[in-house]
């Protein structure tokens, strides 16, 4: 079982989910979101790498998985995801970490099995994959989980095919 950190990265919210799995059989061992609205943007970006940091650093995994940026409608926003993504993955490279990368779709597609799955559709696939009942999820915490997931699923297959060659 290795432990694997999911984050979906975000600008006024960054979810994390932390699993266990052995690639399929996965279990949920903390989730939440780093609060960030409160701050400056550029004060948003050092929370995250903080926030990213101390999680790492409690919890010790042994992999980080972080979703894509997506082709947002507005470029401000974008450019503010992909900063805020910088920040996040820059606290993982730091700490040593080599972080997986996943585009949206395929992290729905792993998970609900089509890659235009709402977020609806994925929070309740979180919870069946992960045996969650009565667990409040964020649709933060559900995505990050969802990239772990994609990542446990995705990360043992791209292993196989590297041990073939």
């Amino acid at each position: 079982m290795r432990k694997i950190l999911g984050i979906d990265p975000g600008s006024r919210y960054t979810g994390y989910g932390l699993i266990t799995s052995d690639g399929r059989h996965s279990q949920h061992l903390v989730s939440g979101r780093l609060r960030l609205d409160q701050f400056g943007f550029c004060d948003r970006l050092g929370e995250i790498y903080k926030g990213i940091d101390a999680l790492i650093k409690e919890f010790t995994p042994d992999e980080v998985a972080i979703e894509q940026v997506f082709m947002a409608k507005n470029a401000a926003s974008a450019l503010k995801l992909g900063q805020a993504r910088g920040a996040a993955i820059s606290a993982a490279v730091v700490r040593g970490y080599k972080v997986h990368e996943y585009a949206p779709r395929l992290v729905k597609q792993a998970v609900v099995g089509t890659g235009g799955a709402d977020k609806t559709q994925v929070t309740h696939m979180v919870r069946v994959l992960l045996n969650l009942k009565t667990e409040e999820l964020t649709e933060d915490q559900a995505d990050a989980l969802a990239i772990a997931l994609c990542h446990a699923h995705t990360g043992d297959a791209e292993k196989r095919i590297e041990a073939l060659s």
